[in-house]
């Protein structure tokens, strides 16, 4: 699994200027509880790392087979179409909502302490358990996505 420097390296050579330690892994967040039962059922839960940068958010993505990280950028959002982050608790998870001028973004984010026995320790970490980059930058990238809104 991607290391942040790698990650970071994707980024540049697509022209972003990404912020250190300011990403996470996500994935769309089911709409209700039937939504989620049915993305369950279908395996088609798809993980992104989402990444701050100095005047856009990116999400870049992984196989779906390989899990291996797509070295392309599947959504770019520029702060300036942003009008309003929030970030709940929900279940073992943060829903992240991002509205911006034409929608409603539903993203979902795996709490740190269970994270090294889930997917986003997988992704963050190769299992390595201490070096999950999705755990130690959890706190700190939600912060600094609420904070977005006031920036832009």
């Amino acid at each position: 699994m991607p290391k942040q420097k790698k990650i970071w390296e994707i980024m540049q050579d697509a022209g972003f200027e990404p912020i250190e330690n300011e990403m996470i892994i996500v994935s769309y967040a089911p709409e209700n509880l039937s939504d989620a039962v049915i993305r369950f059922l279908r395996c088609s839960n798809q993980f992104f790392i989402l990444q701050i940068c100095m005047d856009t958010l990116i999400l870049i993505p992984f196989g779906k087979m390989t899990l291996g990280l797509k070295r392309e950028v599947a959504f770019e959002i520029p702060f300036t179409t942003i009008k309003n982050i929030q970030v709940e608790e929900c279940g073992l998870n943060y829903t992240i909502l991002i509205e911006t001028d034409h929608d409603i973004i539903r993203l979902s984010a795996q709490q740190k302490e269970l994270s090294d026995f889930r997917m986003a320790g997988l992704l963050g970490g190769m299992g390595d358990f201490e070096k999950n980059w999705h755990k130690e930058n959890l706190d700190h990238t939600l912060e600094a996505l609420k904070g977005i809104v006031s920036e832009a």
